[in-house]
């Protein structure tokens, strides 16, 4: 196989790597968190950058130096896989050991006195999930081996990814199942209980009704 043909399934595989690039705004020391929702032993990494308001010119400006960002991450079950200060741009990476929900936290850590409200930041936040695409600019074009192995060992981070996904998904959706199984059966035994009761209650009401009648001698 060429390295042409390697690389074409390369770009094919990494479709199925998921990304979330995208920037939100925060008042400083103001902790703000995303959720992911990931398979578990899968690679994540987070890049990020911050930018700070400026006054003068009305646009957001690379921060000043020694504004950072602490970053912390939460399993499923509330267990605290990371949590680390960085500077005003990073990059930190952590791996899902359980399936789940995991949150991840970023608050600034001004080093200023006194942290105004007003002082307002964007923060640049890339996640990536699965293993990380190949830089071919990293790779000599002479070396053919070096970047067909190159390639190959990307290929199959790759696959390792979408099998993983592919099995958490199919968890997930048994789990689903399971839960409307469940839930229709409680349906259907609470309309059989429905039924029993009215069924109860109006025969109770005719034998007091047939009681009531006798007594009175109507019948």
């Amino acid at each position: 196989m060429s390295a042409a043909h390697v690389a074409c399934l390369v770009i094919i595989f990494s479709v199925w790597t998921l990304a979330n690039a995208m920037y939100y705004h925060s008042a400083e020391r103001e902790e703000k968190c995303v959720i992911e929702d990931l398979p578990a032993e899968l690679l994540v990494t987070g890049r990020y950058k911050i930018q700070k308001w400026d006054l003068g010119q009305h646009d957001f400006l690379p921060s000043a130096p020694g504004l950072g960002m602490v970053v912390t991450i939460k399993a499923p079950n509330s267990e605290i896989l990371l949590s680390k200060l960085y500077g005003p741009d990073g990059k930190f990476t952590f791996t899902s050991h359980t399936p789940g929900e995991h949150t991840i936290c970023m608050q600034s850590n001004s080093t200023n006195l006194i942290a105004f409200a007003s002082n307002r930041l964007r923060i640049h936040l890339d996640i990536q999930v699965g293993e990380h695409p190949l830089d071919f600019s990293a790779v000599d074009p002479k070396d053919k081996v070096k970047e067909v192995s190159n390639i190959l060992e990307n290929l199959q981070g790759e696959m390792s990814h979408i099998m993983k996904e592919q099995e958490y998904q199919r968890e997930r959706e048994e789990y689903y199942r399971q839960k409307s199984e469940d839930m229709n059966s409680n349906v259907l035994w609470w309309a059989i209980v429905q039924t029993i009761i009215l069924t109860s209650v109006g025969i109770w009401q005719i034998k007091r009704l047939k009681d009531f009648l006798i007594a009175k001698k109507i019948v």
